[in-house]
């Protein structure tokens, strides 16, 4: 009996949780609990109190109100707080926060095992495995400030994990890394779950993961939304998802957003949320709302849990504005009336000494399309943008942008392009205003217009209430913002954005991608984006995947998809009532791709009708039940690892 109630009782259980910052509230009035061997997952915008609870339950943040306990110790005082930290390992937020950027890869590790006594004979097998699990074992000797987004964070993984806690707190482990990486992150997760039965608590900005969680809670400014599993926080959204492809688009588009402010254009398709309305009944409110368009496909569906999430925020009038809300200007200079090529690589490449960075690539980009560039962190993506962007001088290939020659033509390429880096490029010393006067003068607008000019970014960029604001006290989706105004102040045909939309949360990511459709459709700007948002990457109607400053793929993203399809099947989910040992059989059996998803099982299978057959006679000699197995087509994030794999494990033969 005694056994029992303490396998019952929560590992984290949290009341009334309240935190503020110079009588400014960040958490208000949380409650939550965390069960022994689940993964937990919080999610949220930047400000949503997710960094504040985590570092509370880790030990090291007081706070104001309510109860809050660990492993069944009150958290109330330092020295009850000394009481837990031998047992939980903590991850905070940012690339390699807690490391040591001059020690090697092993230097940090051991530093860590010394710092948390783990004997000599542990730390060599323990690093043994952690290594090999990560696939860090080939970089021992690098220094960690030499490593890619992704390695710097499974390095931070491993060190947190040395003395096999028994808690993992991570803060956005997954933020700004590659999808590969990120499957190596879950991987890992999966494998400590099963085999030590760890508790991890898990905060991640993208919404794509949270199928991957046992349960989660929604937080936004300080409150949690709603939460349980995330099939169950789909149902509380209360309506149904139309996906449509129409002609003429944009007009479509702007029909569906006058009666319905949730709705978004990906790629050639269009996506709106429709309230308290069946599946069968919304598609055809759809359809009869819709006048003087040609809809070529149209289905309904259940929502994702990202339309969920804002169907809730705006439900709850939590939300600064309606996500659709806000009308998008025009450019007040006329419409390009050249449909050609806007961006043209040919093989293009790069060199840093011996190092090769990009490597004789190709791809070309039309006057109102939005190119992807996709790839893993040291990829050559951004390299390549530096080389088209006049940055940097290419080693070999020619380019040209906005009808120059990249080589020869470096100012006359900048006044024809808008350039948006990773880190923004803002002054945030500055205000809002400032920030849009100086990026007019840098870009030669014309004194004459440049009011009129200022006033339409603040516009475009729905920038009116905080143009007075610092900044660096922006939240990063108005920062964002801003800086995609900065670059578009002298209404450039070609736009460069490098990862605009790293750590941003879901409102301001369909905020940004309102104003980009709308810059490609109406106004013809030819847009090259590069991602490791891969439901982001939809949004582009081309995309190129680098690898290891190749290109290794160039198609739409459909025609991905379906190469993947023919390659390696259909996408199956397995649910049953022992996951983890479901997942280690069907490794063992040669499914070398399967992963975990909560409590389901992702795999692909080119023969569905055989791998279901050898799957359930494996589970019925281990009496494992099947709860089932569902068909779905595979994702583009599937396309990036699946395809980046292969060349990974091509290499190692």
């Amino acid at each position: 009996m005694g056994e029992t109630a303490l396998v019952k009782e929560p590992v984290i259980k949290i009341q009334g949780f309240c935190k503020s910052y110079k009588k400014q509230p960040a958490v208000k009035g949380i409650d939550l609990s965390v069960e022994r061997g689940e993964i937990y997952g919080l999610i949220g915008p930047d400000g949503s109190g997710k960094s504040s609870l985590m570092k509370a339950i880790a030990g090291v943040l007081s706070f104001e109100q309510g109860e809050l306990e660990v492993f069944g110790i009150k958290v109330d005082s330092e020295s009850a707080a000394e009481l837990i930290k031998a047992r939980l390992g903590f991850m905070p937020q940012g690339l390699g926060l807690n490391l040591y950027a001059d020690l090697s890869v092993e230097e940090n590790i051991d530093f860590f095992a010394q710092l948390r006594q783990v004997t000599p004979a542990q730390l060599d097998q323990r690093k043994r495995k952690l290594l090999g699990i990560t696939r860090l074992d080939k970089f021992r000797d690098r220094p960690m400030k030499n490593l890619s987004g992704g390695m710097k964070q499974k390095l931070g993984l491993v060190c947190t994990l040395i003395h096999e806690p028994e808690l993992i707190i991570l803060d956005e482990p997954t933020t700004g890394v590659d999808p590969v990486s990120r499957g190596d992150f879950w991987a890992i997760l999966a494998e400590l779950l099963r085999e030590q039965g760890v508790t991890a608590l898990v905060a991640t900005a993208y919404m794509d993961e949270a199928a991957r969680f046992h349960r989660l809670s929604l937080m936004y400014d300080g409150h949690i939304l709603a939460a349980g599993e995330p099939e169950f926080i789909c149902r509380q959204a209360q309506g149904s998802l139309v996906e449509l492809s129409a002609e003429p688009q944009i007009q479509a588009l702007d029909q569906l957003k006058n009666h319905y402010s949730q709705v978004e254009a990906i790629g050639s398709r269009l996506r709106v949320f429709i309230d308290n309305q069946s599946s069968d009944q919304a598609a055809k409110t759809v359809s009869n709302l819709l006048v003087g368009v040609d809809i070529k496909a149209i289905h309904a569906s259940q929502p994702e849990l990202e339309d969920a999430f804002i169907a809730l925020l705006r439900r709850q009038r939590l939300s600064e504005q309606k996500t659709n809300s806000h009308t998008v200007p025009r450019f007040d200079k006329p419409l390009l009336e050249n449909q050609g090529i806007a961006i043209a690589a040919r093989q293009l490449t790069r060199d840093f000494g011996r190092f090769r960075a990009v490597d004789q690539i190709d791809f070309t980009v039309r006057q109102g399309e939005i190119f992807g560039l996709l790839g893993a962190n040291g990829a050559g993506k951004t390299t390549a943008i530096k080389m088209l962007t006049g940055i940097l001088p290419p080693t070999g290939g020619e380019g040209q942008v906005a009808g120059a020659d990249m080589r020869y033509a470096g100012q006359t390429i900048k006044e024809r392009i808008g350039y948006m880096s990773q880190a923004f490029s803002l002054y945030l010393d500055l205000t809002v205003i400032e920030n849009i006067r100086l990026y007019a003068r840098i870009y030669g607008v014309n004194r004459d217009i440049i009011k009129q000019r200022i006033a339409w970014v603040i516009d475009i960029a729905g920038l009116t209430d905080v143009t007075g604001q610092m900044t660096a006290g922006l939240p990063m989706g108005i920062r964002q913002r801003l800086a995609l105004g900065c670059a578009l102040v002298h209404q450039p045909g070609v736009l460069f954005l490098d990862e605009p939309t790293s750590g941003v949360d879901p409102v301001g990511r369909r905020r940004f991608w309102d104003i980009l459709v709308h810059l490609a459709r109406v106004e013809q700007v030819a847009i090259l984006v590069t991602t490791h948002y891969m439901s982001e990457a939809e949004h582009c109607d081309h995309l190129a995947l680098m690898y290891a400053g190749r290109v290794i793929s160039d198609e739409s993203p459909t025609n991905m998809i379906q190469s993947l399809q023919q390659e390696a099947g259909q996408l199956l989910e397995i649910t049953t009532d022992r996951p983890l040992e479901t997942l280690a059989l069907l490794k063992q059996a040669g499914f070398n791709g399967a992963a975990l998803f909560g409590k389901h099982i992702h795999l692909l299978a080119l023969d569905i009708a055989a791998a279901e057959k050898q799957i359930r006679a494996l589970l019925d000699r281990q009496a494992i039940r099947l709860i089932d197995s569902t068909i779905h087509a595979p994702t583009l994030e599937d396309v990036f690892v699946y395809r980046v794999l292969a060349l990974e494990n091509k290499e190692r033969l």
